[in-house]
């Protein structure tokens, strides 16, 4: 918490955002992770006690509505939120660096994780071909209907994969939005894929 948060930042943080209406916690603890890009997602255990100390000192009002309860500014909380304007521009701007701090070695991990696997896939392949009995030569035609038959199961594994990702985006296009390092994450698992796969095609 202490890399994300100075001390006192996620309670005014917490006031600015509930500066545009009542939220409940969990779209509390939501839009702070949206704010960060999804490198940071604050527990429930963090947030909730803040907002208890923030409603004891007079700053937010509690609403319970049946099982949920939402939480909204009072005059008080708006108050604080208009006299500390200056500390929240510093900590908007602290947040924008973390999130590109983040999001690079987000990035340097995906990297990681992708050369790794492709290690481990060429190793995989190279023992498979090492082990491998060889089969009798099949006919011509039945080599060429299971080549077919595989490949139609791998395009329509990619097909699949396209289909689920593009609602994936379309839903959070339509929500909190798509961040630049969903882009930087698809382009580089993609790229390290393709070259995988291909390393499995004859030449």
């Amino acid at each position: 918490m202490a890399s994300v948060f100075a001390h006192g930042q996620l309670r005014l943080y917490l006031l600015a955002l509930l500066e545009d209406g009542p939220r409940h916690g969990y779209e509390l603890i939501t839009a702070l992770s949206d704010r960060f890009g999804g490198t940071y997602r604050p527990s429930a255990g963090t947030v909730y006690p803040r907002l208890a100390r923030l409603e004891e000192e007079g700053l937010v009002a509690r609403t319970d509505e049946g099982r949920k309860t939402t939480y909204a500014l009072t005059p008080a909380g708006r108050a604080e939120l208009e006299d500390r304007r200056d500390d929240l521009a510093d900590l908007e701007a602290g947040i924008a660096e973390t999130v590109r701090d983040r999001a690079v070695q987000l990035r340097d991990d995906v990297r990681d994780a992708m050369r790794g696997l492709r290690a481990d896939l060429a190793s995989a392949a190279q023992q498979a071909r090492a082990h491998a009995v060889p089969a009798p030569p099949a006919p011509a035609d039945e080599a060429r209907t299971a080549s077919h038959v595989n490949r139609m199961e791998a395009d329509a594994l990619v097909r699949r994969f396209a289909d689920e990702l593009r609602a994936d985006l379309r839903r959070a296009d339509a929500g909190p939005g798509v961040a630049p390092l969903t882009v930087d994450t698809v382009r580089t698992v993609l790229d390290q894929a393709l070259r995988a796969v291909r390393g499995t095609l004859p030449r």
